[in-house]
């Protein structure tokens, strides 16, 4: 019987494979043209990390401007970047963490730490933009925070959840090599006579 916990050698690479999950939904993120948009037709209103778009109603064509033009837009942009690099240093050091025997457990409360640090910077990058967004670029028709800013917050909730994780697993470092001895319990016929 294969038994697979929290503390558990086999699963070992489940936090850096968590990080990796992390920095994909960071790259849709950053990619995105869908950290704002319109709610319903028409579709008028179209926005990314970098740059806010309209078109008229009838019109096919999006203008686009850019918000690295406002301190608010360089902030919020600078903020999740930092925090995405962060993160893949985080993820690098995870996997070197859990291949070499030696290291794994001497910075493993270190890239938990940093991984805070990520969660950080991701978060006030992701409250620095519709706030100010919402306050200074005009907004046209029902607008919604779409499906991009939602890659960006999902990132950093798994984030905050591996920094946990990190920073708590080396209070487990026992079980997750196996040094821990089975214990057996006996008793005995004689302490034991209904076991006859």
């Amino acid at each position: 019987m294969v038994v697979c916990g929290l503390a558990c050698w086999r699963c070992r690479w489940l936090l850096p494979l968590l990080l990796g999950l992390a920095i994909i939904m960071g790259i849709i993120a950053l990619a995105g043209r869908g950290w704002l948009e319109s709610e319903s037709e028409p579709y008028v209103q179209q926005a990314s990390l970098w740059e806010s778009c309209t078109r008229g109603e009838e019109d096919l064509n999006w203008i686009c401007e850019s918000l690295m033009d406002y301190g608010w837009g360089r902030a919020a942009a600078a903020t999740y970047l930092v925090g995405f690099v962060i993160l893949v240093i985080c993820f690098a050091l995870a996997v070197i963490a859990f291949s070499i025997e030696i290291l794994r457990f001497n910075f493993v409360r270190g890239i938990g730490g940093l991984l805070f640090v990520v969660a950080a910077f991701q978060i006030i990058g992701l409250v620095i933009y519709p706030v100010k967004f919402t306050e200074v670029i005009p907004l046209t028709g029902d607008n919604m925070f779409s499906w991009a800013y939602g890659f960006g917050w999902a990132s950093t909730v798994v984030v905050i959840g591996c920094a946990f994780f990190f920073c708590c697993l080396p209070n487990w470092e026992d079980e997750v090599l196996g040094n821990i001895k089975p214990t057996y319990y006996y008793s005995s016929p004689e302490r034991a006579p209904y076991l006859n």
